[in-house]
């Protein structure tokens, strides 16, 4: 504890980090045993970039932020253009020994850091708006084209939640509001009462996905991992013991993996570190000057969201979008994104 105090590292966030990496690692072991080594990689250099950026001046994350942002939608594009279809989806770069590498995990980062310097370095009033609404646009557009609509929402619940904290007048938000409802209702009401218009307005890919967002509850996923969640029972199966096969056990579904194997304890222990997780974050950022605040509640709007919906999903409450919980799920580009965002958090307190 000497050496976290001399360096200013919260050591409740660490511990948080630890426990989810043994989460991860015993949750992927029952279900993958060859992904558990790649997971621990992923670990192993999230924990180095987090502690190399823990070391970097400030000042140059927040100056070059603007480089990052357009490095950003270059990879966005270029994904679209030579990117690896998987399960339907132009998301990832494959890399040989590597593995695949999805540059929209990145961009959220980066849209926090270029949004926070925008929002400080503004007035706070409708050019601002415009401002944030424009550099999210960008992105939001080119993954919704490959399509991947479960990231879009986390680039608007990042923008929502920086604009909402900035202290703008929130008569923005109602506005934003009241036309957002609009268009979702247009979407809604051509979907239901006329098909074949909406597929000529948006296309049959779009279509499905509405589809797929309006039919949760139901479906071999949905139903194999709440059974597996509902079977699990107190104290669950027990290490590696998975009786119930569904897709995507590693990644959208590893809570379920969790009720599984570790029963409603272990369900609620995972969720108690999450929260004692976030609460933390929560501290820090109001202990934090505006622009380190903004930067912090980007990255816990965005981080709250995916919690809630990959467990809502995973339980019936929310439809499922492909959303994976956050330093648990099998991933490198995802973990690597939050570790990188975890530096720069650690950065921050050791500037407090």
């Amino acid at each position: 504890m000497k050496i976290l105090n001399k360096f200013k590292i919260d050591y409740i966030l660490l511990i948080c980090l630890f426990l989810f990496f043994i989460t991860s690692i015993i949750s992927i072991y029952s279900i993958d045993k060859a992904l558990v080594f790649k997971q621990s990689i992923w670990y192993i250099i999230g924990f180095i970039l987090a502690i190399i950026i823990f070391f970097i001046d400030s000042k140059y994350i927040y100056k070059y932020s603007i480089y990052f942002y357009i490095i950003g939608i270059i990879f966005l594009m270029l994904v679209l253009l030579f990117g690896s279809t998987i399960n339907g989806t132009k998301c990832w770069f494959k890399i040989p020994g590597i593995g695949n590498i999805q540059p929209s995990e990145y961009v959220k980062i980066i849209l926090i850091l270029i949004l926070s310097k925008i929002i400080y370095n503004s007035k706070k009033n409708f050019k601002l708006v415009l401002k944030v609404l424009f550099i999210t646009l960008i992105p939001s557009i080119l993954t919704f084209l490959e399509p991947d609509t479960g990231v879009v929402i986390i680039f608007l619940v990042i923008m929502i939640t920086m604009l909402f904290v900035s202290g703008i007048k929130y008569r923005w938000f109602i506005i934003f509001f009241v036309l957002s409802i609009s268009i979702i209702s247009f979407i809604l009401i051509t979907y239901f009462n006329n098909p074949n218009l909406f597929i000529k307005l948006f296309g049959s890919s779009f279509f499905l996905r509405v589809n797929r967002l309006l039919d949760w509850g139901s479906g071999y996923q949905f139903r194999s991992g709440i059974t597996s969640i509902g079977s699990g029972g107190l104290l669950g199966y027990g290490i590696s013991n998975t009786p119930i096969y569904f897709p995507e056990a590693s990644t959208d579904f590893i809570f379920a993996v969790i009720g599984n194997n570790f029963g409603f304890i272990g369900s609620i222990f995972l969720i108690s570190i999450i929260v004692i997780f976030d609460l933390r974050l929560i501290k820090i950022a109001k202990e934090s000057n505006h622009i380190d605040k903004l930067i912090i509640s980007g990255f816990l709007g965005m981080l709250i969201y995916q919690q809630f919906q990959n467990i809502s999903m995973t339980i019936g409450l929310m439809p499922i979008t492909g959303i994976t919980l956050p330093f648990i799920s099998y991933g490198g580009s995802s973990l690597l994104s939050y570790m990188v965002m975890m530096g720069i958090i650690f950065n921050i307190e050791k500037r407090a």
